[in-house]
């Protein structure tokens, strides 16, 4: 049964993403708003999962969390000639579901992050084909809304087939460590988004674009699997480190692909090791919003901090240099 749930929330992920992406491109990006409706569609989707998580754990029901997130994503669409109203509506479901799958995948998983890579690591390709086809003419968006609501049902169908497992304890670390160990994987991640988002090759077109999406969704399914059989802080140093070495050759297609997916290892690591310290939906949402913390600068227009293979490979070692040390203080 767990595993069941896992691929149908995993899949589910990849629709989300998906759908949300599509909506945004196809039927939004054209218009006077597109600015502030990628700002709101973020902000809901990113900063909420915050106070969302919080609400969730309180609650319980994460399953029925996640179907209303399909809900409401759905409702996006139909809201779509109010773009505001859209953006806010969809980026509010993508929010729900993401607390919801997460923490239905946390309590299933246990000690383990293998899961959690599994569940997060699809968004990157819904993202990608949601962006390729929401800029062409054709795709009929009432099949993606349609699809989110089919999703609702079967995560409501489960979540009453099945009672979800205890929420896994947090380590007996002390308050100061603690707090320093989610400190750090707060940074790496808000890190690790603005390095996304500002991140570019110039070989990165046709095959290579694909490519270079298809190392972001290995590398966060195999992060999980690499810190369960190495333990994290081996996982962490052994993935940021090579990532680093291989950013200073992203010249070539071949090492800027296998850097992306190296960098993208330590997604899984920092949410479990957030999820050690924290209640599931809280340790989500704090992670989340450094994501949120990581878009800004690049909406904003500030100047660009890293550029460049060798700025990469920085990026990287600051990385390294937070999460190594921190798991370690940790005792994670």
């Amino acid at each position: 049964m767990k595993a069941s749930r896992l691929w149908t929330y995993s899949a589910g992920h990849f629709w989300m993403d998906f759908s949300c992406a599509l909506l945004m491109f196809s039927q939004i990006s054209a218009t006077e708003e597109w600015a502030l409706c990628v700002l709101l569609y973020n902000f809901c989707a990113f900063a909420l999962q915050m106070p969302i998580g919080l609400l969730a754990d309180r609650l319980g029901r994460s399953g029925s969390l996640a179907a209303l997130g399909c809900a409401l994503a759905a409702a996006g669409w139909v809201l779509a000639p109010l773009p505001a109203a859209a953006a806010v509506t969809a980026g509010l479901g993508n929010a729900c579901f993401h607390v919801g799958g997460g923490v239905k995948v946390l309590r299933d998983g246990g000690d383990r992050a293998a899961p959690l890579g599994i569940f997060v690591s699809p968004g990157a390709f819904g993202i990608y084909f949601g962006t390729l086809l929401g800029r062409r003419e054709g795709f009929p968006g009432w099949l993606s809304a349609a699809g989110l609501l089919l999703f609702a049902l079967v995560l409501l169908l489960l979540e009453y087939r099945e009672e979800e497992g205890p929420a896994p304890e947090a380590a007996p670390s002390p308050d100061r460590n603690a707090v320093l160990v989610l400190i750090c994987c707060f940074l790496v991640v808000a890190l690790r988004s603005y390095l996304g988002m500002v991140l570019s090759f110039p070989w990165k077109t046709g095959g290579w674009a694909l490519a270079l999406t298809c190392a972001l969704v290995l590398g966060k399914a195999a992060g999980g699997f690499l810190g369960d059989r190495l333990g994290m802080v081996r996982a962490s140093v052994l993935s940021l480190g090579l990532a680093a070495v291989l950013f200073c050759l992203s010249g070539f297609p071949l090492a800027g692909t296998a850097a992306v997916f190296l960098f993208n290892m330590t997604m899984p690591i920092t949410l479990w090791a957030a999820a050690r310290l924290l209640s599931p939906g809280l340790a989500f949402g704090t992670l989340t919003f450094a994501l949120f913390l990581g878009f800004l600068p690049v909406w904003l227009g500030w100047p660009v901090l890293f550029t460049g293979g060798m700025g990469y490979a920085v990026g990287a070692l600051c990385s390294l240099a937070l999460l190594a040390p921190g798991l370690k203080r940790g005792r994670l």
